[in-house]
């Protein structure tokens, strides 16, 4: 039988990554003592490994697919150098679409790029850092942090730091402020140049690409049944948003419809009050498992 490698992100990216798996259909299970999870499909080999290492075993071919973050496959010198098989928008989960920010202290005169010049910067994104320094035309020390990276600027090891943020709450609660962006990044399914040739592999990974995406848009869509007179059919229509076009089914009783249609999640509270005041009855909403287009 044949099999596929695939990396599945330890850390931050691991109980996203594990939730829409399962939405998705493949029940994974992880012993935390193992790297090597367990996964209800034969043709799959998974292991767990940091996110941060999967770019350089994708690359290499140890694996023939990974999820891991683009930033990483930038710092890890492969990007370009892969396959993107999807891009991951996991916004749901809080791992939607982040930037690598250079932080300062609040108080800091500090307030551009220029500014760091003759000063250390501690980060785990060292590479690109240097990248980004050096098309600036600044000059500065840049440490490898092995975490808690946001203490270090406070303890006096560092001037300023180099950190991944989303919303910047965790910098404001360490008294830090941004001054420029470095980069940004997305969680990306990533294969190996040679493993996207094969035939085989490329299918394979295609169609998880495909339930994976599936289960992700599903997170911020929800279904809609309702019961509509027929006689309120075009004002419940016109009420409603929908994907494309809601399907509608007669009902026993002749003067009555059923209308079921998907709808974005923060639009139902504003919307379902709209439907009944329209005439709607029997208002239902459910959850989705995946929304494949």
């Amino acid at each position: 039988m044949k099999k596929l490698k695939i990396g599945i992100p330890k850390g931050s990216l691991q109980q996203a990554t594990i939730r829409m798996l399962t939405k998705a259909g493949f029940n994974v299970s992880v012993n935390e003592r193992s790297y090597i999870p367990s996964i209800d499909d034969a043709e799959l080999d998974p292991y767990l490994l940091r996110a941060q290492e999967m770019p350089e075993y994708v690359y290499e071919g140890a694996l023939d697919c990974g999820i891991t973050g683009e930033d990483w496959t930038k710092e890890r010198g492969v990007f370009g150098k892969v396959e993107v098989v999807a891009d991951l928008l996991y916004a749901k989960q809080g791992k939607g679409r982040v930037r690598w920010v250079v932080a300062v202290p609040e108080d800091s005169a500090m307030k551009s790029v220029k500014d760091l010049k003759g000063k250390r910067i501690s980060t785990e994104l060292v590479s690109v850092t240097k990248d980004y320094l050096k098309k600036n035309n600044v000059s500065a020390n840049v440490d490898f942090s092995w975490g808690a990276t946001e203490v270090k600027v406070r303890a006096g090891l560092a001037d300023a730091i180099v950190e991944l943020t989303e919303t910047g709450s965790s910098l404001r609660a360490n008294k830090l402020k941004e001054i420029a962006t470095v980069c940004q990044s997305i969680t990306q399914f990533i294969s190996n140049a040679k493993s996207w040739q094969d035939k085989w592999k490329r299918s394979k990974m295609e169609d998880i690409a495909l339930l994976l995406q599936g289960a992700i848009l599903a997170e911020s869509k929800v279904g809609l049944k309702m019961n509509v007179a027929k006689k309120d059919l075009k004002k419940i229509l016109n009420t409603l948003p929908s994907m494309k076009k809601p399907t509608i089914s007669e009902l026993s009783d002749k003067n009555w419809c059923d209308v079921d249609t998907i709808i974005d999640e923060n639009e139902v509270k504003r919307l379902i009050p709209k439907l009944k005041e329209a005439g709607a009855q029997g208002i239902i909403e459910y959850p989705l498992n995946k929304v494949i287009y």
